[in-house]
């Protein structure tokens, strides 16, 4: 795919937090957790673009930031062209007001229940947005909408959900309310972050192929968030879209979800596709294609390659110097590029896809074998 103008662009992006707790001191310096350190990433037009990782990857910090919801530490984000928190301090007079871009930037979250008030109806809810953005439209008409709506994903009579209180609704009931609240306000990118992940196995599918539906029926963007490689292999295979693989804040390898799963160049995500049965690895290839199983401390990441302390191909480079992003041979596109362009291309952060003489004439790390 080819986007002349991202919806959004999240350029050298970081997002860092002071870690709180444990100190005596209060006036001492805290220890910064590095969530998101130095992402590129572009979203375009009826896009999908599905990012997995470990629990404390930075994933869905990654999503949150780039809806506008968590405030950069360093980096941009873009929608449009116009940068988002500029837009909300009102500087530079900005081409996109603030309040269009959060109507246009909607999120669903993993626990609907807690995103939605226990005092008010279904209809009440949703009619609530509609009353503060489209406030040329009388009561009826709103009511109508979410009627509409609520049948549209499957809700149907409508007039039997519409009255009901979240507690009275089920889990993949309230997921679909939550998409109904999103897509009322016809987004122009929708964060979907572990939407399926609590929902019984038999119903992701069934939510995700409801997404993709209504992705191409109101001609919105996906950023897919999830820890379970088969959830998001599932919608960006659909899609047509992407995949992307986070490791201790940093994009470590993105492209056609085909291309990623069948020529893996991370180790980190051979790692994931070993972990996941579902993609067919050979159950006789022994234990995990890791020297270490405990992800190291986001306060104090690893120097050079943030993998090198696991990973089973590591050098002396790679505990010295981060690896340059690279374009796998064979993928659409010569250029290197950035790592999150939305070309297409299928690039990684690994000196294993480069020729790099330092790396293959390095000294293994303990443990690590080249071959």
């Amino acid at each position: 795919m080819s986007v002349d103008e991202p919806v959004v662009s999240l350029s050298d992006l970081e997002v860092h937090f002071e870690k709180s707790g444990g100190g005596l001191n209060p006036f001492a310096d805290q220890p910064t957790v590095r969530a998101v350190d130095g992402v590129d990433l572009d979203i375009g037009e009826n896009d999908v673009v599905a990012i997995v990782g470990e629990s404390g990857s930075g994933k869905t910090t990654l999503g949150k930031t780039a809806v506008g919801l968590q405030k950069p530490t360093g980096g941009s984000v873009s929608f449009r062209g116009q940068d988002v928190w500029a837009a909300k301090k009102w500087r530079s007079n900005p081409s996109i007001p603030f309040e269009e871009i959060r109507r246009s930037l909607q999120i669903i979250h993993q626990d609907p229940g807690a995103a939605l008030n226990p005092n008010r109806t279904v209809v009440s809810s949703l009619a609530a947005p509609l009353k503060r953005w489209q406030s040329d439209l009388g009561p009826e008409d709103r009511e109508a909408r979410v009627y509409h709506f609520l049948k549209r994903v499957g809700m149907s009579p409508p007039e039997d959900y519409a009255h009901r209180y979240p507690h009275q609704l089920s889990g993949g009931e309230k997921q679909r309310v939550a998409l109904v609240r999103a897509l009322l306000m016809n987004p122009d990118l929708i964060l979907a972050d572990e939407a399926v992940s609590a929902l019984d196995v038999s119903l992701r599918v069934e939510m995700m192929d409801l997404m993709l539906d209504l992705q191409e029926e109101f001609d919105t963007s996906f950023l897919f968030i999830s820890h379970d490689l088969s959830n998001a292999r599932y919608i960006a295979e659909h899609a047509g879209g992407r995949l992307g693989v986070m490791y201790l804040g940093e994009l470590v390898e993105i492209g056609p979800v085909e291309e990623v799963l069948r020529n893996p160049q991370h180790p980190y995500t051979k790692v994931l596709t070993w972990a996941t049965p579902e993609l067919g690895v050979d159950e006789d290839a022994g234990g995990p294609p890791v020297r270490e199983i405990d992800i190291p401390d986001p306060v104090n990441p690893p120097a050079g390659c943030r993998f090198h302390t696991r990973c089973p191909k590591a050098t002396e480079q790679c505990r010295t110097a981060a690896p340059p992003v690279t374009a796998v041979d064979g993928a659409d596109g010569a250029d290197d590029g950035a790592m999150g362009d939305g070309d297409g291309t299928h690039r990684v952060a690994c000196y294993r896809a480069t020729d790099d003489e330092v790396y293959w004439e390095s000294d293994p790390l303990d443990g690590a074998d080249l071959s």
